[in-house]
């Protein structure tokens, strides 16, 4: 059986996707320009328009410098191209954290510039009030716990969070409280897989996992990661192919056969 035998045809929305629960794996990855979601589009439940462009794209040393306007800019290419999967548009530091009603302006400005169905948050009990006002409005939220990267300066560096039972404790409490809050589902990412396959069983709202075992809901993952187009990944990103070398090959004999005049 192939992915697209399980994948389904018509367009993924947010109850959709919080309804796959217990049904089969939820799979999704980032995408920022048109040609990456056609890639993905087919096969993917969820196409993240992620902060990570910044690190992936723009060589920033983390997302933190990622603005409004980059992530509409980008959101609007993975729109165009995608026909089925759920676009969800990563909101960047500094465009929520405020307060509800600074999140609510700069999500309804993204989604209505873009066309995308949901928009991600990081935090947990801290967003609780934005992801009530963001929902009883219209607008459904992605929630985000564990090693938060927005947060990096805080954590001091991308570290794995939770491996203290109190720090495991807190996440939990994160997990439990953006579910009530009303996200329709939770990234949960860097943690000890027996911390992520506790907070899997203990919600009702799938979870989507990086860098957090196999036993979430689901799994996203950075498709230049994946891919190989990136020099460095996570200790936890698995490589799938190896398009970097096989993209740098390919331009080294285009040089030479050009310089030869062949």
């Amino acid at each position: 059986m192939s992915a697209h035998d399980t994948k389904p045809t018509t367009k993924m929305t947010a109850p959709k996707l919080r309804a796959l629960k217990g049904e089969r794996g939820i799979v999704a990855i980032t995408s920022y320009t048109m040609l990456s979601a056609q890639w993905a589009d087919p096969v993917c439940d969820i196409l993240l328009v992620g902060d990570s462009l910044g690190m992936v794209l723009y060589g920033m040393p983390n997302t933190l410098g990622v603005t409004l306007e980059m992530t509409i800019f980008h959101g609007k290419a993975v729109v165009g191209a995608a026909k089925s999967a759920l676009v969800v548009l990563d909101m960047p530091f500094g465009t929520y954290e405020q307060s509800p009603q600074q999140a609510f302006e700069n999500a309804a400005k993204a989604i209505a510039a873009t066309g995308a169905s949901a928009v991600k948050l990081e935090g947990g009990v801290v967003m609780v009030p934005t992801i009530e006002f963001l929902t009883q409005r219209g607008i459904p939220v992605l929630a985000h716990v564990g090693l938060t990267p927005q947060a990096v300066n805080q954590f001091g560096g991308f570290r794995q969070q939770g491996k203290t039972d109190e720090a495991a404790a807190l996440i939990m409490n994160d997990a439990k409280a953006v579910e009530a809050a009303g996200a329709f589902a939770v990234v949960i990412e860097h943690v000890p897989e027996g911390l992520a396959n506790e907070i899997t069983k203990t919600l009702t709202i799938p979870t989507i996992g990086i860098g957090a075992g196999k036993g979430c809901d689901g799994q996203i993952a950075v498709m230049e990661d994946m891919i190989g187009l990136t020099e460095k990944s996570p200790p936890f990103a698995k490589r799938y192919a190896e398009l970097g070398a096989l993209a740098k090959q390919a331009i080294s004999e285009y040089a030479m056969a050009v310089r030869d005049k062949g």
